[in-house]
């Protein structure tokens, strides 16, 4: 669009620069607000993985103890490894 007064011409020049201004910090909020959206996505997917390891290792704990308690069972019952009092023996 052509202008014949100068004064409108600086004034549209104005105007469509501020425009792309605008439109520049539009973009740029959409971006970052996108990037906001993925980390905040993210960050609950980190969450859900350290959720998920938690109870692994709280199931593996518990499993633990349990067969730690039957080995110690299983020792206590067998002969081999029951300690021998070599003094009593030798007298």
């Amino acid at each position: 669009m052509e202008w014949s007064c100068p004064s409108f011409k600086k004034l549209h020049t104005t105007l469509c620069a501020g425009d792309v201004e605008d439109q520049l910090e539009l973009e740029e909020k959409t971006r970052l607000i996108n990037q906001v959206l993925e980390l905040q996505h993210t960050l609950e997917d980190l969450s859900a993985r350290v959720d998920a390891v938690k109870e692994e290792n709280l199931k593996l704990k518990s499993e633990n103890q349990v067969l730690g308690q039957y080995i110690e069972n299983l020792m206590s019952a067998s002969s081999v490894f029951q300690t021998t009092d070599t003094k009593s023996k030798r007298k």
